[in-house]
């Protein structure tokens, strides 16, 4: 009898290794590894081209893959959470963040966090649902999460997720790259983190230049920011590549870092500064470069809880760095008090000199 027992318990531990040891091998097999640069198809390209000397504005939106509205938080912040609460809210805010954006009229829009078949999304494919309110525009997207399958959190996994970057522009654009930026972690949590990377764009300016875009999106959860460290030092290297070309450059998106210029005491709350949040390094200071961020108007919030004004801490991570020859002319946040993600929207005004 003991011997049926042990037998037993030894075939249900063998089944269990088993099964685990063939999903890692599944999702190792199946990792998402593109290549260090990958071109990206503009979709519906525009014939407008930018001209020295004429404003434009530029909109940032981390969208939190509509699904980490005011009543969220998730996991990886110390939440429960890892899935929009219903497919009816993603759609909710899904049309709340289409409406921004339509209302905004900005010429030039970076996302982030943008789902395209992800089960905490509900599979809805939200490029196609934000195309339905931003007519006139150019979509470039790429990749940044592909994963069969997240495991966690146990109770409630995140699921399938697939989801990316995506730049629009109501000006013409020659080209789209996907670059991939370095940094993972240790092997197997390495094979269900995001494939952090940057989307270029290469945009004709009138007097022979190009304005050069870079959409992007930084590591958040490494310990200590040692990721962030080196994504940091790629794109230092980029910037000064480009600089010498002497193109116009303009970096913006999320940076997950306190960014300079900004400080959280300035946002009432009764929450502490999170072991994620960063303060943008001191030696990363391209010669000439200039930061356009609100420092008044917080562009994200804590998703350890749901959001309650004046208890989440709130900071400012999104924004722009401009290269020396593009005037700031406006730069505004819009705090919409997350009603429909857990990121705020910045837009800023620029000129080319």
């Amino acid at each position: 009898m003991v011997k049926k027992i042990l037998w037993a318990l030894a075939s249900v531990v063998l089944a269990a290794v088993l099964i685990v040891g063939g999903f890692i091998l599944y999702v190792t097999i199946t990792d998402y590894k593109p290549a260090a640069t990958v071109p990206v198809t503009i979709a519906n390209s525009q014939e407008h081209v930018l001209k020295k000397g004429t404003s434009f504005t530029l909109t940032t939106f981390n969208i939190g893959y509509a699904g980490l509205d005011k009543d969220e938080d998730f996991f990886m912040d110390g939440g429960t959470h890892s899935r929009s609460s219903s497919k009816v809210q993603t759609v909710l805010n899904l049309n709340g963040i289409g409406t921004f954006l339509k209302d905004s009229h900005s010429d030039i829009i970076f996302i982030q966090e943008v789902d395209v078949n992800s089960s905490r999304s509900y599979h809805m494919d939200e490029i196609g649902a934000l195309q339905n309110f931003l007519k006139g525009y150019s979509f470039s997207y790429a990749d940044n999460y592909k994963v069969p399958w997240v495991p966690v959190p146990i109770i409630h996994p995140m699921g399938s997720a697939h989801s990316g970057l995506l730049t629009l522009s109501s000006y013409k654009s020659t080209s789209a790259t996907r670059y991939a930026l370095p940094g993972k972690e240790k092997w197997p949590q390495q094979l269900f983190d995001l494939d952090r990377a940057f989307i270029e764009n290469r945009m004709p300016v009138e007097n022979g230049k190009e304005l050069v875009l870079v959409n992007l999106h930084l590591s958040a959860f490494d310990k200590g920011g040692s990721i962030r460290k080196q994504q940091l030092e790629f794109l230092g290297e980029y910037i000064k590549k480009e600089s010498e070309k002497g193109n116009y450059l303009i970096i913006g998106g999320d940076w997950n870092h306190s960014l300079p210029g900004t400080d959280p005491k300035a946002f009432a709350a009764t929450q502490d500064w999170p072991d994620w949040l960063q303060p943008f390094p001191e030696n990363f200071k391209p010669e000439g470069f200039q930061w356009a961020v609100d420092k008044n108007t917080p562009s994200v919030r804590t998703v350890d809880t749901a959001y309650q004004e004046g208890v989440n801490f709130r900071a400012v991570i999104d924004g722009f760095l401009v290269s020396p020859n593009v005037e700031i002319v406006n730069v505004q946040g819009h705090d919409l008090q997350h009603e429909h993600s857990d990121h705020n929207p910045v837009t800023a005004e620029f000129i080319l000199k």
